[in-house]
């Protein structure tokens, strides 16, 4: 029931992890994500101060090129969040002037889950469940359970009533 509930939930990935969404050059980030295994579900944490940031999702010819006239999304709040809805790949920049051309900007590639991979590797590491652990790097589906702040009900569906059950039986 556990593989089941894996495939529901998704992690969720805070972008530059404990460095937020910055422009000070203190990440990589397309290294960043190419450490990182995304699957549909995922959810990605944009933190940043915005008022000097903001994040748009855009396509692959304006991230090439950096063009932030016509984004798919723009978010402002410093505290996004935003669920991989699909496979493919996915484009952020930051659309201050300047910022993306300094690095601000990542490309998420996302595949389908499946249930094997709750199990076939190392989870990804619990938010903030131990001191050696990268800061909220990710929350995987077996510790999201306990992790009420950060789980988003529309991830929840089959994978709460597979929890229930169990609970029951």
């Amino acid at each position: 029931m556990l593989a089941l509930c894996g495939v529901c939930f998704g992690a969720v990935y805070r972008i530059g992890d404990s460095n937020g969404w910055t422009s000070r050059g203190l990440v990589d980030y397309n290294e960043w994500a190419s450490t990182k295994d995304f699957h549909v579900n995922d959810t990605l944490i944009f933190a940043y101060n915005n008022q000097f940031h903001n994040v748009m999702q855009v396509t692959t010819q304006d991230f090439e090129s950096c063009n932030p006239n016509s984004p798919v999304a723009v978010y402002t709040s410093g505290s996004d969040t935003i669920t991989l809805d699909r496979p493919g790949n996915f484009y952020f920049f930051c659309g201050a002037p300047g910022h993306c051309q300094a690095g601000q900007r990542v490309e998420i590639m996302t595949k389908l889950p499946t249930p094997d991979d709750s199990f076939a590797s190392p989870s990804p590491t619990p938010y903030g469940s131990s001191p050696s652990a990268s800061p909220t790097e990710a929350i995987s589906a077996s510790s999201a359970l306990s992790s009420g702040p950060v789980l988003h009900f529309s991830k929840l569906g089959l994978g709460v009533t597979m929890f229930v059950l169990s609970l029951l039986f």
